[in-house]
């Protein structure tokens, strides 16, 4: 494992491709979530994730975060985690690197850590409604229930017709209420 994955990093060092995901376009792409339904906002979704996830100067660590995130699928965390750490360690402004470490982070339980990439994600991207729906799940966790529903609150300004927030926020208010008798 370790050969191809020091084989990808000087491929990465020496084939850098350019592309640019033009920054005018995810506005827009966010702006059109504010107004679409609940079926055209998971297209524009889709749209919005097709951005995060396509590195926006190089092909190759648009290849290691897919290769990581079917590492991550199929449950080989630790395989996973080492990839995303190495596509950080690439390029630490690609805020979907973090995200995904931070999921697979979560999935190992590692709560605070993933936190702490959630951080990086939003440092990045502060609209990135994914990371801030894992800040929810994290945030359950560690039972800081105000602080899970303030995400989820968040994302629902973001992506108003995004399911999860219509679940998780009841929930919560729920076991605040529990919690406050």
């Amino acid at each position: 494992m370790k050969i191809i994955l020091k084989s990808l990093i000087v491929l990465t060092l020496f084939f850098n491709p350019v592309f640019s995901a033009d920054n005018n376009q995810l506005d827009k792409l966010f702006e059109k979530l504010l107004e679409d339904g609940e079926i055209s906002a998971r297209e524009t979704e889709m749209k919005i994730w097709g951005i995060w996830t396509t590195h926006p100067k190089d092909q190759n660590l648009t290849s290691l975060l897919s290769r990581g995130t079917s590492f991550m699928n199929s449950q080989e965390y630790q395989k996973a985690e080492d990839i995303f750490t190495t596509v950080i360690e690439l390029d630490p402004k690609w805020a979907e690197a973090w995200n995904k470490r931070a999921t697979v982070l979560y999935l190992m339980g590692k709560y605070q850590k993933s936190q702490d990439d959630i951080d990086e994600v939003l440092k990045l991207e502060k609209r990135h409604f994914g990371a801030l729906s894992g800040q929810g799940l994290v945030q359950m966790k560690l039972k800081n229930y105000e602080k899970a529903l303030s995400s989820y609150e968040r994302v629902k300004k973001i992506y108003p017709s995004m399911k999860s927030p219509k679940i998780m926020i009841p929930q919560i208010k729920e076991l605040i209420k529990d919690q406050s008798v």
